[in-house]
């Protein structure tokens, strides 16, 4: 649903989206959710050491959130974080074409994990987080599929060089669990933790 006058002129807490990603605008959009503002949080989002991927995407994504909200306390404030991973192996965004090729090389055939952090805080101050886990599977990749793919730019920018909304959705065998969280926000908890904490949509 779109927001309504009624919930305009009443003063009701408007949301904020703390991220830069268009993904997530657009998976919000998808619910009928439109964000009154858009704001990145400007954090360091290295992994500590040790820190397992589900602890990490948890942290980050309350960090984000908790980073917008001290300038901006009387919204509804949501954030995340999404990582791939192989095993304990997290898969960053690809800086160069080459290592976008060895991440894909390495899913080639595999199962790989993709976790997302969520994190809400409410005009009231309350914070909230959860993470949500999918499973992927890849088929083999030819170098015929590897050089096709690499030759776009759909690998930048993307957790795990790959967007499954995208062309490499045909690498997909199967997803078991939230295909959005693999896009890049998981949606059913999403929706779900903003009507239980009163955001009005």
């Amino acid at each position: 649903m779109t927001f309504s006058k009624t919930q305009k002129t009443t003063g009701a807490p408007g949301l904020i989206l703390a991220s830069a990603s268009p993904r997530r605008r657009e998976l919000l959009a998808q619910i009928g959710l439109v964000p009154d503002h858009i704001i990145a949080a400007d954090i360091d989002e290295s992994p500590r050491p040790k820190e397992s991927p589900r602890h990490m995407v948890q942290r980050l994504a309350m960090e984000k959130a908790a980073f917008v909200s001290q300038s901006h306390p009387d919204y509804f404030v949501l954030a995340a974080d999404t990582i791939v991973t192989v095993g304990r192996r997290i898969l960053a965004k690809p800086a160069s074409r080459e290592q976008a090729r060895s991440h894909l090389t390495l899913l080639s055939g595999r199962r790989h994990r993709v976790y997302s952090g969520i994190a809400l805080i409410t005009p009231t101050g309350r914070a909230l987080s959860r993470v949500v886990a999918t499973a992927v599977i890849f088929k083999r990749l030819s170098a015929s599929d590897l050089d096709h793919y690499l030759a776009g730019d759909e690998w930048q920018g993307k957790a795990g060089a790959y967007a499954i909304q995208g062309r490499a959705g045909r690498f997909v065998k199967s997803v078991n669990g939230s295909c959005s969280n693999v896009i890049g926000l998981p949606l059913f908890e999403s929706a779900n933790m903003l009507q239980g904490s009163g955001y009005v949509f």
